[in-house]
């Protein structure tokens, strides 16, 4: 796992928004934040922890309260509105893949209530599966339990310096990081599995029931039967009734019973017919008296009419054509008389007086007789296409008074051949009789119908619990060396498994007594100040003994070297538990010596873990331990907090860094 970024929103005295860039580059793991003592360097660590694990965190303000307490005393208290948020990136390696996590934990205050948020980003994408199951979810990327071994302060460290206060945290390490809490859940499950197998008692009460259900089964065939007689005699009687009913029904049809019966229907569509006839005559009588149809019978006179105007018209557009033409040959005689010969001129006047008299000659031909108005010429050309509408129009009201008087003449013939009520009254009540004894006998036979159904369910039903009771039975007595093979294989399996619980302790504890060693005598500037160290597979203390082979008194130890170990201790089981976690320490220096301190900045923080986050004061990592540090930094920060606002903010770069952007 590594962690990308944590982002703080109005979380304790953090106001706004403020982040923090995590991510390491090879060589340099180590992410230096720096902040006096009040500054919130523990909150950013609760805030790491309260984004991944919730109400189950184990962070340092929360005491016992309520969870919702914590997180309503949790928010700035200057925040408007009272919301707060802490956001958690990482990275890890899922199934082979790197996958990226975005943990957003958020939550606001309303009132006395308070309503919590969590959205889980796995590569950029919301994953709501994983945010309901997150609590889940995050115990196989990092169990809460191994958390402690990770996210530690000074005051946990120096808990931790005191060997045999050291035993709970190696048990609770040694059965979470090394599989062995997985083991005794196992045996616990199959001990909760032999507690499960219960040895059935006799079968006494399910043969009573077998014996139930077959006389169930009885009584449902004899219903069965019962009702089957009855539906097959009122189908016979049905059947009778049917035909009795077809029978009165044909004679009743030779009568003319059908038209009887649809008397009222066929005056009602004669009413109609009668109705559309008398719109449509009266519709063709509009036609003729009002319209111009009549004119149709004038159509060669019309023509005549129309040839006549046209030669009036042009005769009369020929009359003001000479008139034009006689001032135009008078100008062009005055133009050509001193340009051309009296000869000529002679012969041009001729020419043209010839011209204006065949016109006239032609004018005089066409009298004006009807002297048609110019503006009604239109009327009189459109007169055709007008009378052509009108015929269509009128054939079509023609042709629909033909049908309808078609339909008109078969409804009388059909009313005409109604019987008198008289001649068909008997045969109409006996017809109506036996239709309402028809419907009758249906509904009766429907419900007998339905009854059987109903008993050859409820006979299907039966059959089924017989056959499951019979396959009960069966795996009762089944069950009873079922049951005993299960608490021995049990019992098997728990004993393998304490044995294998037993051997998978000694090699991790073997390999955490040399990792913890080592990593003691490598941060000691008296390495041969313990010579070995056991670790004890029941109680989980720590033993130390001297360079004489004898056990060595903790006592014997400084409170700084004291400290030393249970960094060890710490970085030994990181080691030997191999998985790739951050280490997120706060104020690591508290009781140690300018040696030892020394001694951890070079040989403990750079190699600690793949990322190692730092929350120090000034007088831990000062100037000259941040320049042996540098070339192992990747980011600083430093925590500034204002006393006027109590807010604290997120700057850039380390006390002695110069105000180096990011690093040191």
């Amino acid at each position: 796992m590594l962690l990308l970024n944590v982002t703080l929103e109005n979380f304790g005295a953090y106001k706004g928004k403020q982040s923090l860039d995590l991510t390491t580059r090879p060589g340099r793991p180590i992410i230096l934040i720096g902040g006096l003592n009040g500054c919130g360097k523990t909150t950013l660590l609760d805030a790491i922890q309260l984004a991944l694990y919730g109400a189950r965190a184990r962070t340092s303000g929360r005491g016992s309260r309520t969870y919702d307490d914590y997180l309503r005393e949790s928010v700035n208290r200057q925040a408007s509105p009272r919301h707060a948020r802490v956001v958690v990136e990482f990275s890890t390696t899922v199934e082979g893949h790197e996958r990226r996590y975005k943990v957003v934990r958020s939550w606001e205050v309303k009132g006395k209530s308070v309503r919590e948020f969590l959205n889980v980003l796995i590569d950029g994408e919301l994953d709501l599966v994983v945010s309901e199951q997150w609590a889940d979810y995050v115990e196989d990327l990092l169990p809460l339990e191994a958390s402690s071994l990770f996210f530690f302060d000074g005051e946990k460290i120096e808990s931790l310096a005191n060997p045999d206060r050291a035993a709970s945290v190696i048990a609770s390490a040694v059965q979470s990081l090394f599989g062995l809490s997985s083991v005794e859940r196992l045996r616990n499950d199959l001990l909760a599995v032999q507690r499960r197998q219960k040895i059935p008692r006799e079968d006494r009460e399910i043969l009573d029931k077998i014996q139930q259900i077959e006389s169930q089964i009885k009584k449902s065939d004899q219903l069965r039967d019962e009702v089957n007689q009855r539906v097959a005699s009122w189908s016979s009687r049905l059947d009778s009734a049917e035909r009795r009913f077809a029978t009165i029904d044909e004679a009743f049809a030779k009568e003319g019973g059908d038209l009887y019966a649809r008397r009222r229907e066929l005056e009602t569509e004669r009413d109609q017919i009668a109705s559309q006839l008398q719109g449509v005559h009266e519709a063709l009588a509009s036609t003729l008296a009002t319209g111009p149809l009549p004119l149709l019978l004038l159509t060669p006179q019309l023509s005549a009419v129309r040839d006549q105007v046209e030669r009036e018209r042009h005769a009369a557009e020929a009359a003001q054509v000479i008139q034009v033409l006689r001032e135009r040959d008078s100008k062009l005689v005055e133009f050509l008389r001193d340009l051309v010969t009296a000869d000529n001129l002679a012969v041009a006047e001729k020419y043209l007086s010839t011209d204006r008299h065949e016109r006239t000659s032609a004018i005089d031909k066409t009298p004006q007789v009807i002297n048609f108005p110019n503006e009604a010429l239109s009327q009189l050309m459109s007169l055709d296409e007008i009378l052509r509408r009108e015929a269509v129009q009128a054939n079509e009201l023609v042709e629909q008074a033909q049908i309808l008087r078609e339909r008109l003449a078969v409804l009388d013939r059909q009313l005409a051949g109604v019987p008198d009520r008289d001649v068909i009254a008997a045969l109409l009540e006996e017809r109506d009789s036996q239709h309402y004894e028809v419907i009758r006998l249906r509904a009766e036979l429907d419900k007998f119908k339905e009854e059987l159904n109903v008993a050859r369910r409820r006979r299907e039903q039966l059959i089924l619990d017989r056959e499951r009771a019979y396959k009960g039975r069966a795996a009762k007595l089944a069950k009873v060396e079922d049951a005993e093979r299960i608490v021995a294989y049990a019992d098997k399996i728990r004993r393998t498994m304490e044995k294998f619980g037993e051997a998978l302790l000694q090699r991790h504890i073997s390999k955490l007594e040399v990792a913890v060693l080592k990593s003691f005598q490598y941060l000691m500037r008296k390495s041969a100040l313990v010579r070995d160290l056991r670790i004890d597979t029941e109680k989980f203390t720590i033993t130390l003994i001297g360079p004489d082979d004898q056990e060595l008194d903790p006592s014997r130890l400084s409170a700084g070297e004291r400290q030393l170990l249970a960094v060890s201790l710490l970085w030994g089981l990181a080691k030997v538990a191999g998985n790739r976690l951050p280490s997120v320490i706060d104020t690591p220096l508290g009781r140690l010596d300018s040696r030892h301190r020394e001694h951890l900045v070079d040989r403990y923080f750079p190699e600690a873990s793949h990322q190692v986050l730092l929350l120090s004061t000034d007088e831990e990592i000062d100037e000259y331990l941040l320049s042996k540090l540098k070339p192992s930094i990747a980011h600083t920060y430093t925590l500034v907090h204002d006393d006027k606002t109590f807010t604290t903010s997120v700057e850039t770069g380390y006390w002695w860094s110069g105000g180096a952007a990011h690093v040191a």
